[in-house]
């Protein structure tokens, strides 16, 4: 077996693309450190003296743990592909609609998040933003390659039509200010104005639905807070930091859609922040 140091520093050298494949994957800065620290145990288990793509071969195992992580949530149930069912060759856009693509993908994910499958976003976010083969992609979702390329292009449909709106940088830092502002004050119908309806917050712990259920956490919170709580990116999103003594203790960070905060991933673990990347603004 490999050195265990030398096998971590190998890892480490990895680590923030397999973040960036898990954030992709399940939309969350905290179940995507999960991810890449269960992958890390999964790889401390494996006999790695014959794997020659190692950069690959992690993608994969992440790969598998968030499938497993996505399904766990059970909100939809997968249906199987006919083998049958022709691929359309056209379907697949050209090297500046790719780019165009996974620029946006983050927020059209977000937008179509309940109609896509476990597998068909897998496929989608491997293939298409990370450029894994399906050959490979196929081994991890149990199905052939040709299945896999029509899971993909069926997730690349969905978020092509997906009807978000992007949200400028201007724009989003106004909605921060004014979520502070109204979570400092206790304002709860300012609260409502900036949550889209069906805003999704996520923890490390949990999910909480709805904009009066934030909404009054949020409020409720910002009455116990003792820290700092200023605008910041988070990981290169548009967010809020909670300082005390002048470190990361607790981090935010928003999604928006249609000039409203659709999701906001949190990270609690004063630990777990504090290795985020973080700009105050």
């Amino acid at each position: 077996m490999p050195d265990e140091d030398f096998l971590a520093e190998r890892f480490e050298a990895q680590r923030g693309r397999l973040r960036a494949v898990a954030q992709r994957m399940l939309g969350s800065v905290a179940e995507a450190e999960d991810a890449v620290q269960e992958a890390w145990v999964r790889v401390g288990r494996a006999d790695t003296r014959e794997v020659e793509n190692f950069g690959g071969w992690l993608t994969t195992i992440v790969g598998r743990v968030c499938l497993d992580m996505l399904r766990a949530r059970g909100s939809r149930a997968e249906q199987p592909l006919e083998p049958e069912t022709p691929v359309p060759v056209a379907d697949h856009p050209g090297p500046e609609q790719d780019a165009l693509l996974a620029d946006s993908v983050g927020t059209a994910l977000l937008v179509v998040l309940d109609t896509l499958t476990p597998a068909e976003r897998l496929a989608f976010v491997l293939h298409d933003l990370f450029a894994v083969p399906f050959d490979e992609i196929a081994g991890v979702i149990g199905k052939s390659p040709a299945a896999t390329r029509q899971l993909a292009s069926r997730a690349r449909r969905r978020v092509r039509g997906a009807q978000a709106t992007e949200t400028g940088p201007a724009r989003r830092r106004e909605l921060v200010d004014a979520f502070l502002a109204a979570a400092r004050d206790g304002d709860f119908d300012g609260l409502l104005d900036v949550l889209d309806p069906d805003v999704v917050v996520r923890t490390e712990v949990g999910v909480t639905t709805g904009a009066l259920a934030v909404a009054k956490g949020a409020t409720t919170y910002s009455r116990h807070i003792t820290g700092v709580a200023v605008p910041a990116l988070v990981e290169g999103r548009t967010g809020i930091a909670l300082l005390r003594d002048g470190r990361v203790e607790r981090t935010l960070a928003f999604t928006f859609v249609h000039d409203r905060i659709t999701v906001i991933d949190i990270a609690t673990d004063p630990e777990r922040a504090a290795r985020l990347e973080v700009t105050l603004l």
